[in-house]
């Protein structure tokens, strides 16, 4: 009978685990440095809309490399990789047992959590590695490593399918974070009665601009990607530092770019909004 009852007791605490106090702290922390990304890439994108950028490199990279450059440094990135590490714990927690809310233990909301915590597992890694003393880490250029990997993946038996695939995924991942945002559906995952007046409209107008700014980067990165397997050129894949540039190409000039960055920046506050009134 012991041995019966043994993994329904595993998976107790195993469920009381993911429900503590421990994780639920994880996951603000995680909010509070997904923020601090967001809004230094945002500043970087600002930089470059009005200078040549000064060699800034408006993604995760440029933003590790910002926060490296800091009095304290070495001991902020460890913070920002640990921090991070919650946010992939907790992500898990959600793969496991479910969200909250009641749809939360939907299959399709589970494997996006399980994709997250692998998303948010390696962003911890390359920021703790470049933290402990490996600089090639935390600070690579995303523009090289999305041409490394569309090369590469063109040269797979129908490569460019793949490639075009994956772009157009982008897309449509960029439309959905861009549409959600627009009909404000994180609302459901605030607690948004305890909000007063005020800062229940700061929270709603960054969470929509936040994440349509977000969104229209993921589409135009996406588009590059499908530009790179119709043409079979790696070179016209781009990360977000080249993809953020690229809004410097429209009619607009800078102005779109600042627009985005000015986005990005709030979707950084609305991350530090999260860590605040999320429910976890």
């Amino acid at each position: 009978m012991a041995t019966r009852w043994a993994p329904a007791r595993g998976r107790g605490r195993a469920r009381r685990a993911a429900n503590s106090n421990a994780v639920a702290a994880g996951a603000r922390a995680g909010f509070v440095a997904r923020g601090v990304l967001y809004v230094l890439i945002g500043v970087l994108a600002l930089r470059i809309a009005f200078s040549d950028g000064g060699g800034d490199q408006a993604d995760r990279g440029g933003a590790v490399t910002q926060i490296a450059q800091q009095p304290f440094g070495s001991a902020l990135l460890w913070l920002l990789g640990i921090s991070l590490a919650g946010m992939a714990l907790w992500r898990l927690s959600e793969a496991a047992f479910g969200q909250a809310g009641p749809d939360g233990r939907k299959a399709s909301k589970r494997a996006m959590s399980a994709a997250r915590c692998v998303f948010y597992g390696f962003v911890s890694y390359s920021v703790l590695s470049y933290a402990a003393g490996n600089e090639g880490s935390g600070s690579g250029s995303s523009d090289k490593n999305s041409q490394d990997v569309t090369a590469e993946a063109l040269d797979w038996p129908g490569g460019r399918w793949i490639v075009g695939v994956a772009g157009a995924a982008l897309v449509v991942i960029g439309l959905s974070l861009a549409v959600r945002a627009l009909l404000r559906k994180f609302r459901k995952h605030l607690k948004m009665s305890q909000m007063s007046r005020r800062p229940r409209r700061a929270v709603e107008a960054a969470g929509v601009l936040g994440g349509t700014a977000r969104g229209a980067v993921f589409c135009v990165a996406g588009a590059f990607a499908i530009a790179a397997a119709v043409r079979h050129e790696p070179g016209k894949a781009k990360g977000v530092d080249d993809t953020l540039r690229a809004f410097t190409d429209t009619p607009v000039g800078p102005w779109l770019l600042a627009l985005i960055a000015l986005g990005l920046m709030a979707f950084g506050a609305f991350s530090w909004a999260n860590a605040r009134w999320r429910k976890v």
